[in-house]
């Protein structure tokens, strides 16, 4: 019999599950709902082109420009084309977007856009009240079963086809029978020792795909936030780019706006040019800082209440001190390729949606308040092409399996070696001449790799990381999020990257056709 599992509770998972609904479905998810969620932490709110003045084109536009000539245009359209039915059905599920006297959505202009088109609740809050919302609607939908507290460890293949997905629950091991399995598992930021992405974003989605045969597109390309808080904390707290689109400046220690003089948008250049500018800044000894205090001033606790309590709480009024600031892992543009309705090209059964999917909308740099349009977009597509295919599903059959190992200390420790070196070697700006690639701890991530029995967090970290590194060293060129400070230039044109499996035996860090690891980059595949 048919049934559907969703692996994972953020917006993309539960939007999916709500647009399934009177079918039934499972959701798992390693924590609480809501915790864990990027999309709970996301404060921008969801672009889309339905203010006056604005139009789907332009909207288009923005997004291909940002994306540096990686976009798939045809997906890009299709994704804004949808944008108001979507925020629609946003509405219809109690989310409160903010509104002016005469009850029209307020639409605040965030980097790279050329409108006012993203629709916020209460200045930074659209992430945190868009998942009440939805997670108010889930607990009164029958046909949805969450099991919270339940992490995704594999995906079931059997004879080239999806059928279910392994999880741990405590100490126990269980096994979920399912003929449609849905990836929502977010990013992978925590890959990085600096990112603003929770504990639970650390690429699991990706390594499970890529152990079931899927193809995973463009691995290299991740966006850094320019301006997450410097204030020790992992993950980083944000500052929200609607802080900039209203007005506040980026300096350095002596107050100088050091953006001026690298993009003629300054503060609201592309996420990749100012989270350069930014690095630049520190490097240099300068330090970078977001001053609001002209712009924003006393208007701060009302505006951004999420900004000016992760602000306080460091010991930092913004309304009359500037906020110390620096780059952070926030977005991963790669992702399991998919097709339009978000199924798994070569894997029958298996679907992603969110962060965890590539769908080409994002190219090599993220046009802000993109990404929660694209999981509702395609969360409400991967619905009606389940919806389509699995007649009269039954919930996901659950068995156990077994009882689960405990925490190991000592992976724990190499994962913060992991996560530094990331950190130092693909951050915001990369090498191949790095003195870090040459390293032990590079020959120790590819050994992990190649033992194929390594499981768990610690080996699904470093089989992402090494495909992040085989990717990013194999292109030699400078493009949106990815840039080479030894290839500073990019190339004449424009190609994804492409990687699936091919073995059981995954090699050292590899040049193009080594066996075990397929890689190539080719031409955006035209689609129907």
């Amino acid at each position: 019999m048919p049934s559907i599992l969703i692996i994972g509770g953020g917006l993309a998972g539960l939007f999916t599950a709500l647009k399934l609904a009177p079918l039934p479905c499972t959701v798992l998810t390693p924590v609480a709902l809501g915790e864990g969620a990027s999309s709970a932490w996301a404060q921008g709110g969801i672009a889309a082109a339905i203010g006056e003045g604005d139009s789907i084109e332009s909207h288009v536009q923005d997004t291909l420009v940002a994306g540096a000539g990686l976009c798939d245009e045809a997906m890009v359209r299709l994704m804004v084309s949808e944008a108001s039915d979507r925020i629609l059905d946003l509405l219809e599920f109690g989310v409160p977007f903010d509104r002016d006297l005469e009850g029209k959505l307020v639409q605040s202009r965030e980097a790279a856009h050329s409108h006012h088109r993203v629709v916020r609740v209460r200045g930074d809050m659209a992430g945190r009240k868009i998942m009440e919302a939805l997670i108010a609607a889930v607990r009164h939908t029958p046909s949805i079963r969450v099991i919270e507290g339940a992490e995704a460890l594999r995906l079931l293949v059997e004879h080239g086809r999806i059928t279910g997905a392994m999880a741990q629950e405590g100490n126990r091991v269980l096994r979920f029978e399912a003929s449609h399995v849905v990836l929502a598992t977010g990013g992978a930021g925590q890959l990085f020792a600096v990112t603003t992405n929770p504990k639970e974003a650390w690429g699991s989605g990706l390594a499970m795909a890529f152990r079931a045969g899927a193809t995973i597109v463009n691995p290299e390309f991740v966006q850094f936030h320019p301006t997450a808080l410097d204030i020790g904390r992992d993950p980083a707290p944000l500052a929200t780019e609607a802080l900039r689109g209203e007005g506040a400046k980026l300096v350095d220690k002596h107050g100088e706006r050091f953006m001026l003089k690298l993009h003629r948008d300054a503060e609201l250049a592309p996420r990749d040019v100012v989270a350069r500018g930014v690095f630049a800044s520190i490097q240099a000894g300068n330090g970078a800082f977001l001053d609001c205090r002209e712009a924003i001033g006393t208007k701060f606790p009302e505006m951004f209440p999420t900004v000016h309590a992760a602000c306080v709480a460091a010991g930092i009024d913004p309304v009359t001190r500037v906020i110390p600031i620096a780059p952070a892992a926030h977005y991963h543009m790669g992702g399991v390729a998919v097709d339009a309705d978000g199924a798994a090209i070569g894997v029958p059964g298996l679907y992603a949606v969110g962060e965890v999917a590539h769908t080409g909308v994002h190219g090599a740099n993220r046009l802000a308040s993109n990404s929660l349009l694209e999981a509702v977009v395609f969360g409400a597509r991967v619905a009606h092409a389940i919806a389509g295919q699995a007649q009269n599903p039954t919930d996901a059959v659950m068995r156990d399996a077994g009882s689960a190992p405990g925490d190991n200390d000592a992976d724990a420790k190499e994962i913060l070696e992991l996560r530094r070196f990331m950190q130092e070697n693909l951050g915001v700006i990369r090498s191949g001449a790095a003195p870090g690639w040459k390293a032990d701890m590079r020959k120790k991530i590819s050994g992990r790799v190649m033992r194929e029995g390594l499981r768990g967090k610690l080996g699904d970290m470093s089989l992402v990381a090494h495909l992040m590194m085989t990717a990013a060293l194999n292109r030699k060129e400078s493009r949106g999020g990815h840039f080479r400070a030894d290839h500073p230039a990019p190339a004449p044109v424009p190609q994804w990257t492409f990687m699936r499996k091919t073995g059981i035996d995954l090699p050292d860090i590899p040049s193009p056709g080594t066996p075990g690891l397929q890689f190539w980059l080719g031409p955006i595949p035209a689609r129907p």
